[in-house]
């Protein structure tokens, strides 16, 4: 049985992140840290969490099932001021009633928020359907960064490589439990440790008044899922059309890129840059979130 340690507080638990990966942290003097809110162009709110007091200098974009609070370890290991977007549909953004979340179509309410909260990044960070939604923002505003990294997916995931993710976000959508909704995410993430999922549970899901527990985030339409196999395919076109500098990282334990993607990656975009991240999944920035920031940092310098 979990016990819950009073009333959530989603910055309360950082000092969590930094000690399990052996990071420097004050509780005298916690990071500046803040959550905003943007009116988008759709007249749906975005919401997003800004680091440091400084202007952003990258901004990360979280995958599908996901939050901004994904990226939690990786903002603290880099050090550097930052805003993680919660997509729409997703933590504390708006659901849209059409239940359309493909990145081209969420790409221009994204591409508002960065000119919002972080003007002057100059990194644009993107993973599964952030990546895609970063590379068609960027493509439709280069001026958004100056340089894109692109965390484990390309146009041409379909439903066999995205089954890991999709097999998860197809359970229930109502737990009675806290601990029942943990289960599920601890037999789903068999690499990641029960505190770091525990957190992120903490941060994707909220517990109704009647004591169950619901993801927060929204659920894709049914068609969309369906033709999920030829669905982002367009997209090469957004990447062959991107001149900025980018880094490719692929998880060396995740089937969503294959070698065919990667070939057809660089016929698209040749100057791109492929590393692969050894004891990491689908998820790198959870299954190794020091080495993600180490990487990010030297594509920065």
């Amino acid at each position: 049985m979990v016990e819950l340690d009073g009333a959530y507080d989603e910055f309360g638990l950082l000092h969590q992140n930094a000690a399990e990966y052996g990071l420097a942290f004050d509780p005298d003097d916690p990071p500046a840290v803040r959550r905003a809110f943007v009116a988008a162009p759709s007249g749906h709110r975005l919401s997003a969490i800004v680091w440091g007091d400084e202007p952003a200098e990258i901004v990360f974009l979280h995958g599908g099932a996901q939050n901004a609070h994904t990226w939690d370890t990786v903002i603290l290991a880099l050090g550097r001021p930052a805003v993680a977007i919660d997509l729409p549909g997703h933590g504390h953004s708006d659901w849209r009633a059409d239940k359309r979340y493909h990145p081209d179509g969420i790409a221009d309410d994204v591409a508002h928020t960065i000119e919002t909260l972080a003007p002057q990044a100059h990194t644009l960070v993107g993973m599964s359907l952030g990546g895609l939604t970063a590379v068609a923002a960027l493509s439709r505003r280069p001026h958004l960064a100056d340089r894109i990294a692109v965390i484990d997916v390309t146009p041409a995931v379909n439903r066999e490589k995205a089954s890991v993710v999709t097999n998860f976000i197809a359970g229930p959508e109502v737990f009675a439990s806290f601990d029942e909704i943990l289960e599920r995410t601890i037999r789903f993430n068999p690499t990641r440790s029960v505190s770091s999922l525990r957190r992120g549970v903490l941060h994707n899901a909220r517990r109704r008044e009647d004591g169950t527990w619901v993801w927060r985030y929204d659920r894709f339409m049914p068609d969309q899922a369906e033709n999920l196999d030829t669905r982002f395919e367009p997209l090469w076109e957004a990447f062959a059309a991107l001149n900025h500098p980018m880094l490719f990282l692929k998880g060396g334990a995740s089937p969503v890129v294959d070698e065919a993607d990667l070939v057809e990656l660089r016929r698209r975009k040749p100057d791109v840059v492929i590393e692969v991240v050894d004891g990491a999944g689908h998820s790198i920035q959870g299954d190794q979130p020091v080495e993600l920031a180490e990487r990010l940092a030297r594509f920065m310098n």
